[in-house]
This record gives structure tokens, sequence and C-alpha cells, in this order.
């Protein structure tokens, strides 16, 4: 799905692929029949991007044989859907049974991550529709903030300034850029904005910058046009916004909002919870309560005197069941401040709901077509927000690169 908005750039949106559980390249294949082409269908929708997700070794294969590129690029053609972005966050084994802290390893002081975001980069290259101005990877910032040391910080950097450099090696190579978007996290080295800005202060900023995912904004109690006006005045670019609302719970003391969280305290992810601290101070810096998972906060880690927010994705489309509520407008705040003005910051949205096999059992789609449904019903969400803020959606027709603008110039 493409839009224009006012100033020329034209805007991609996607939903992830993480949310389908899938490890070899068959397998993600596959995933084209069972998933994206019926999204796309029941979206009512001639093209979908799709951004996705190459675990660790399907993409070693990938990224070895280009033929194999071109074809996956022809299946995706086949049936509708691009691919301009890539979640590049997850290494391996995301819908293991337990997730939980294994998604931030290998972590960007390992070589291992920095080979595999640079076989992201050169697969995406090569899987560019040709009128595409660039594409982007999305990657975890830095690390999981326990046993981070001053060792692992100059290690990262290291792996950082090795990525930017093979980076303008596969444009060069390929004449295709291909940007890696750092996406602040709860709980990581860079849960903020602000700490983000610190963290990649020393990198390339015309190869590295900023995914902006709006739930974990949302968890971290920032506000999206003060986030994003920080950036630019870093010179960080919003490579990438993860269109995504968090749950909220207004009321974490009222026994009945308990028993509606407690729903929600699943094995498989993390689900970090934060609460606003009346006096400024609080976890990593961020003026928080904070828990790093939301079974220990209903356990008492917690105060509970003020509304909690929870890293959890839910759907965009629809509220939870009262009395919990989510972070949409938080959302709505980011796409406008994005969207609204009269250039557009970025030039890619990805809808990156990953929970709904672990909602709470009256929540979740029924069978594949009815999370085809939900993942369309998204896709029509944001869609509606997008050419609300003035954008205009676009027919699947070849645009110029020439044409476009650089988003934010």
């Amino acid at each position: 799905m493409r839009f224009r908005h006012p100033d020329g750039t034209v805007v991609h949106l996607a939903y992830c692929t993480n949310v389908h559980p899938a490890e070899t390249l068959e397998g993600i294949t596959a995933q084209l029949d069972t998933y994206a082409e019926p999204v796309r269908r029941a979206a009512g929708e001639p093209l979908v991007g799709l951004g996705l997700w190459l675990p660790v070794d399907a993409a070693a294969v990938l990224a070895a044989d280009p033929a194999a590129v071109t074809r996956l690029r022809g299946e995706l053609t086949a049936r509708g859907l691009e691919t301009v972005t890539l979640n590049g966050f997850p290494y391996r084994g995301f819908h293991a049974p337990v997730v939980k802290r294994a998604v931030y390893y290998p972590d960007w002081s390992e070589t291992a991550r920095l080979d595999y975001t640079l076989n992201l980069a050169r697969i995406l290259a090569g899987l560019l529709p040709d009128d595409a101005r660039r594409g982007s990877v999305s990657t975890l910032p830095l690390a999981w903030r326990t046993a981070w040391s001053r060792t692992r910080t100059a290690a990262a950097a290291r792996n950082l300034d090795a990525l930017a450099a093979g980076l303008a090696r596969i444009e060069a190579e390929t004449g295709r850029t291909v940007r890696v978007a750092v996406e602040p996290e709860p709980g990581c080295v860079a849960e903020t904005t602000e700490q983000a800005v610190a963290v990649l202060s020393g990198v390339d900023h015309d190869r590295i910058g900023l995914c902006l995912d709006a739930c974990h904004l949302a968890v971290a109690h920032e506000d999206p046009g003060t986030a994003v006006g920080r950036l630019l005045a870093a010179g960080l670019r919003v490579v990438k916004l993860q269109a995504s609302s968090a749950l909220e719970a207004a009321d974490p003391q009222d026994p009945r909002v308990r028993e509606a969280l407690a729903a929600f305290a699943e094995p498989r992810f993390l689900h970090q919870t934060r609460e606003a601290g009346p006096d400024g101070t609080g976890l990593h810096g961020t003026g928080l309560h904070g828990s790093d998972d939301l079974g220990p906060a209903l356990a008492g880690a917690l105060p509970g005197k003020a509304p909690w927010r929870i890293h959890y994705h839910v759907p965009l489309h629809e509220e939870p069941a009262p009395p919990l509520t989510s972070t949409r407008p938080v959302l709505r705040d980011t796409l406008r401040t994005l969207f609204g003005g009269d250039r557009a910051v970025t030039d890619h949205v990805e809808v990156e709901t990953y929970t709904w096999s672990v909602l709470p059992e009256a929540a979740r789609p029924v069978g594949d077509a009815g999370l085809a449904r939900g993942i369309a019903a998204e896709l029509a969400w944001t869609a509606r927000e997008l050419t609300a803020l003035g954008l205009t959606a676009l027919a699947p027709v070849p645009t110029a690169p020439a044409a476009q603008k650089e988003p934010g110039s």
C-alpha cells in the first residue's frame, strides 16, 4: 500500500511478518500463500507491503544466493506483494514457547548481529521494487540494559561503524540505498529517544537512524512531538515507523483491572510495564517506575498509584475489552507528528502486532482466515489515519525515484 504526502513523498505501508512462525526459507515462502495474500484479499487492495522477518538461517541462505532473492521477489510480485523494509530485531526463534529476553541476543557488541544485519541489507537491496527510493532494516537498541559495560559499548561502536561501511559497499555494488533503524525499547540500553540520541551520537547518520515504535514510545511515556523534534535536532532520521499500540490500565489497584491484566501475563514475550513516578526519578533514568514483565508488576513490583502502560502490542483497529484500554491516542499523535505537517518525516510505516497468537483467548482470531482479516483491518485503520492527514492513496503504478523527495527535505 502506497500513499503520497502533499510534499510529494511516497509513503509505504506494510505489515510485519514476525506475527507468523517460520524459521526456514521454505516456511517463509509458504507464508505468502497462507497469510500474506489472504491479507491482501481481505484488505481489498491490489498491492500490500510486507515487512519481512527473515530469521538468521534463512537470511544466510538468501544472502549467499542472489538467484534465490530474485525468485523470492518474483513470488512477492506474483501475489500483489512488495517489500521495502525488513524487521531485523529478532534473530531466531521468535515463536518459541518462551522468548522473553532471548530476543535481545546476539546484541550489537557481537559480530553475529553485524553479520546478520548486513545479510538482511544485501537481501533487501535485491527485493526492493525498482521504483522504491530506499529500503530499511530495523534492529535492537544495542542490547538489554543489564550486563552492559564500557567494553561492550566500545565493541558496539566498532560494529556500528562496520555496519555503515557495509551499507555503503552494498549501495556501491547494487545501486540501492538501505538504512538501518535502531528501535528504542523498554528495558534496553536505549529505552527512550533521549537515550538513543546519546548512544548514536557517533554513528554515520546517513546510514543509521531510528525506528520509532509507537507502542514503545507510549510505554516510555514520551510525547511524540517532543521525541521527533529531539531526533531531528540531533541529525537522526526517523527511518521507519512501527505503527503499534500498547496496553494501558488506568487504575491498576482496581481488582477488575488486575483480573483483566492477568489474562495478558503470558509466557512467550516480555511485557515491560511502566508507571509514572511522582518525583521524576525511577528506572534506568526515565523518571518511571518499571517492571521488566507484567507478572512481577501484578505481584507487587510497581506501586500501582498511577496508570500502567504495558509493552504488549494490541490490535490497532479495536480497543481491548473494558476496563483496559490502549495507547492508540499516542499512535495517532505519532502519525500526526510524522505526516501532518508540510513535510513527511519518514516514508516507511510498518504495522507490527506480533502478539495475535498470545492474546487472551476470547480476543484471538479464529484460524488463518481470522488472522488475515484482523491484520487487514489494522492496515485499513492505518490507511484511514494517513488519508485523514492529507495523504493520497496511490495505485500500484511505478514511480520514478528521481521524482520523490527525501522525507523532511
